[in-house]
């Protein structure tokens, strides 16, 4: 009875420790969206860049014991770090050109169909007939969304200009999308090859760090002049960059992955409703929708991603 008991509250510490990294991660657009005089590159590089030193940090000792089997890899590894810094940057800049709300689900909700792409080209692997249903799907709620997006603005040109700078945002949410497939490609196939899931994981984004902080050189004006502006940067790299995986990394050793990914569809949600309530953007009903065919769509290519989802998750474990 005692193990039984100590079993269900493990399973409940593992979902609860991953609701909160979803919520941690739903918050860093709205929490960009407090920093209008800083460009969302300095904050995109920042956080990822402090966040990865922090993630090497903790799994030096596996890149020391791995460091020959990635060496024997740089093409690849380079490959994956440079996806890791460009996501960031095109991420945050979707959610300013297109709003926090729509950047967040592009990014989100193309990343899996990429991940597919990729296996189909690189690793050879049959697309199913489930996965082209999500895909239509997926595509029917992204062309709801964008339509429902109320910009807000009467004057012909400036709608004009607000209208290509949105779907301009799309691009890079996409971007981001392709970035976040491919360096989960990368990890996935290190850790095929042997290297430590932690070593694939922190490899990547280490390099990737020595690429973005140097860019605050030319980007961060205003980061740190201030106090709300630093808070914010701090939090972002610690919180839910840091922080967040680390809970998500803790909580796969209490849980599935599957059940965990699938926990984590609601930092998309949190990120909606916080662009909502707090920074004020507004959907038409066939937005809206289009909100509910995407959650759609990502819950079917979770259910089918998620063996290779449990590759990602896995590299993001950094516990023993």
């Amino acid at each position: 009875m005692n193990d039984e008991m100590s079993e269900k509250l493990s399973h409940l510490k593992g979902i609860i420790a991953v609701i909160v990294a979803s919520i941690l991660w739903g918050t860093t657009g709205t929490a960009a969206s407090l920093l209008p005089n800083v460009s969302v590159l300095a904050i995109g590089a920042f956080s990822t860049g402090i966040g990865g030193l922090l993630l090497v940090c903790v799994a030096y000792k596996k890149l020391i014991n791995d460091y020959p089997l990635l060496l024997a890899k740089p093409v690849l590894v380079l490959l994956g770090a440079a996806s890791v810094a460009i996501y960031p940057l095109a991420f945050y800049s979707a959610m300013k050109l297109s709003g926090i709300a729509i950047g967040t689900i592009i990014s989100i909700a193309s990343a899996p169909f990429f991940a597919v792409i990729l296996e189909w080209l690189l690793s050879k692997k049959t697309i199913s007939l489930h996965w082209v249903i999500s895909f239509i799907i997926g595509t029917l709620g992204v062309t709801f969304l964008v339509i429902g997006k109320q910009h807000g603005l009467d004057n012909g040109n400036d709608l004009e200009q607000t209208t290509l700078l949105h779907y301009l945002g799309i691009v890079l949410g996409a971007l981001a999308g392709l970035t976040y497939a491919t360096y989960s490609w990368v990890a996935k196939h290190l850790i095929d090859n042997g290297v430590h899931s932690k070593s694939a994981m922190s490899a990547q984004f280490g390099l990737a760090a020595m690429l973005l902080l140097p860019s605050l050189l030319f980007t961060g004006q205003n980061l740190f002049s201030t106090t709300l502006n630093a808070s914010v940067a701090l939090y972002m790299a610690v919180i839910p960059m840091f922080i967040g995986y680390l809970l998500f990394g803790y909580s796969l050793q209490l849980i599935n992955a599957s059940q965990a990914t699938l926990i984590t569809l609601l930092e998309p949600l949190i990120a909606t409703l916080l662009a909502i309530i707090i920074v004020g953007e507004r959907f038409k009903l066939i937005g809206w929708f289009g909100l509910v065919l995407v959650f759609t769509c990502l819950v079917l290519q979770t259910v089918s991603f998620k063996r290779t989802q449990l590759k990602i998750a896995t590299a993001l474990n950094i516990t023993d």
